[in-house]
């Protein structure tokens, strides 16, 4: 990873995983007095696939949908930003939901899952498109995926294994949600993957709270690394920025000044740029700050979607040029 090298045919990175459909109240409603609901597709994966993209990487997102309306406005929620799509679809399992109600303090943001028997909990390796990932450059997806269904464990596994074995670059998010399974689950799961990463996301917080670490931000990058021969350790801090370890390196980036309006995808807007950046050839501190100006941007946009340009983002990183845009 890192050469901006682009052979023909092969994808930058392809990405694996659940996108759902989010519905959200206007203006901050209340769900239970709503009168309508805000459609939009939503999804870890497929939100890490569309930063990289509009930061320059040749995307794809693959999964397991349902032959369905909702299946197909999923795609059709994706395609139109540009990312290629490559689909199992499936007669029998539904297309999982989430709900999104915005709050301001004292009543903070609520997320209520609608996912139970989603299609893509069946999905196998022979439902993912194995023969683009081994071609690809990179393979992302993130600790959502494998904890949504034992098949699901078994599946990112095996896909982890394939893009191993044909030299594709493995990138993996411990992006941990406590809706899903606890601490502890995540933990025997997740620790079990390492082997098959080279490049690992952890927030400090899940670092701490799944993985049992301690110390501070640069501490956990480096046992991280020592225990798991990790290629490169990026622990994201929220307002306090992200932190990276490479070859024995650690480079840390601050967080960009924004006005929030919508927080769903930060994350995953920071690790598209980031892969999208060192897919170019660009320094592991050039994609930090890179990754740092996107997820800042991504906060001003509501919906899952970092729909940003890299003029935009390199407009952030540049501090004297954030004034009105005439």
């Amino acid at each position: 990873m890192g050469t901006g090298v682009h052979l023909a045919g092969m994808t930058d990175l392809v990405t694996f995983g659940e996108t759902m459909l989010r519905l959200s109240p206007p203006d901050r409603e209340r769900i239970e007095s709503t009168s309508s609901l805000e459609l939009r597709a939503a999804g870890a994966e497929s939100n890490v696939a569309i930063a990289a993209h509009r930061l320059g990487a040749e995307a794809m997102w693959t999964s397991k949908l349902p032959d369905s309306p909702l299946g197909r406005r999923v795609v059709a929620g994706l395609r139109r930003y540009g990312i290629d799509t490559e689909i199992a679809w499936s007669d029998e399992g539904r297309q999982g939901t989430y709900y999104l109600e915005h709050g301001t303090d004292p009543r903070g943001t609520n997320v209520i899952y609608d996912r139970a028997d989603a299609a893509v909990t069946t999905a196998t390796a022979d439902d993912v498109a194995l023969d683009r990932i081994r071609d690809a450059r990179t393979f992302y997806t993130s600790g959502i995926t494998p904890a949504l269904s034992a098949t699901l464990e078994s599946t990112v596994d095996e896909v982890l294994a394939a893009a191993q074995d044909a030299g594709t670059t493995t990138a993996f998010d411990v992006n941990y949600r406590s809706k899903l399974w606890s601490p502890a689950e995540a933990r025997e799961s997740l620790t079990a993957l390492f082997p098959r990463i080279d490049v690992l996301v952890t927030a400090e917080r899940d670092a701490r709270t799944v993985l049992d670490r301690s110390g501070d931000a640069a501490d956990i990058a480096r046992g991280l690394a020592d225990d798991w021969d990790f290629e490169t350790v990026v622990v994201t801090r929220g307002s306090n920025g992200a932190l990276a370890l490479h070859d024995g390196e650690i480079h840390e980036q601050s967080a960009f000044d924004t006005d929030t309006v919508d927080p769903i995808g930060t994350g995953d807007a920071f690790v598209g740029a980031f892969l999208a950046r060192r897919l170019d050839g660009e320094s592991v501190p050039t994609a930090l700050e890179y990754g740092a100006a996107t997820a800042a941007l991504k906060r001003t946009i509501p919906g899952d979607v970092a729909v940003v340009t890299r003029a935009e983002v390199e407009g952030v990183m540049d501090t004297e040029a954030r004034e009105i845009s005439r």
